[in-house]
Parts: structure tokens; sequence; C-alpha cells
């Protein structure tokens, strides 16, 4: 089967650097056809490809994870910081429009902690490398949710 439009593809997945040094790697499970669960780039390579098919696509910043958003950075007082996450960790929270964000705990210092809701690879240039390991037909729940179930892909 052919990668097309709602089709459940599953990739093992390599990003790294346009220098090549790892960043990320791993299995993911994704609904085909415009539905944002991977770089629009990369989605548009994988059409037509079948299970064993590889592919490297060189992403700009635009396309992977976007700018930098500065005014994505808080720094809150260490009194208002949940006890037992550490710098690397992550807390949920609100952006300035009241909207769910997710922050990464930075750095802690003295009684402030510096929190940032960019994705940590916001602002890179990626290389994008997979090979397809599954392609199959997705069913209609999953064409409803917009995502894959199961496996790799979303669990309710």
């Amino acid at each position: 089967m052919n990668i097309s439009k709602d089709t459940a593809v599953t990739i093992h997945y390599t990003i790294t650097d346009p220098q090549g040094k790892r960043l990320d790697d791993g299995d993911v499970a994704y609904l085909h056809g415009g539905y944002d669960n991977l770089f629009a780039k990369v989605e548009e390579a994988l059409e037509g490809k079948s299970v064993g098919d590889a592919l490297t696509v060189d992403l700009a910043v635009e396309d992977a994870f976007g700018a930098r958003d500065e005014s994505l950075q808080r720094t809150i007082p260490k009194a208002e910081f949940p006890p037992g996450v550490k710098v690397g960790g992550q807390l949920r929270g609100t952006d300035d429009q009241g909207q769910p964000q997710i922050y990464h705990v930075m750095k802690i210092k003295g009684p402030v902690v510096l929190l940032d809701g960019n994705h940590p690879l916001a602002g890179l240039a990626l290389r994008f490398s997979c090979k397809v390991t599954e392609v199959r037909a997705a069913t209609s729940e999953e064409i409803a949710h917009r995502h894959v179930h199961g496996g790799h892909g979303h669990h309710h």
C-alpha cells in the first residue's frame, strides 16, 4: 500500500541539525493527508511512498518548529514553583492570551525560575530522515479524530 490521504503511516525518524548532530529520533504514527500531524514538507515528500522507503528532507526554520518567540519566556518567583520540578522539566501554564502553554524549565537562579514556552528546537533548521515501517488504511474513527490511535499514535 502506498501512502496517500487517510492512510495511517508509521515511520522511524531521526532529526539532526544541518551538520549532522543528532537531536531526536524514534518511531511515530501519523494520519497522512493534511491533518497537521507531521511537518508539511515531510508529509509531502512521503506521498506515494511505501513500507521500506526512506527519505531525507532539509527543513528551514519556518518549515520546522518556527522562529523563537521571546515573548514566550517567563520568570516566576521560586515560591510559586511546584516542588520536584527541576531544570529540564516541564510545566503547564497559559500564554498572554490565556491559551494552554507548555513551559520548559530553563534555569533556577536565586529567588526566580526562568521558563521558556518555545519548542526546544524552535529557531533551528533541521534535517529530517525517516524510513516507512507501516502503511495501512486509517479507521473512520482515526479520520474523525484527525490522528492515529494505538501503537506509536495517540492513546485515548
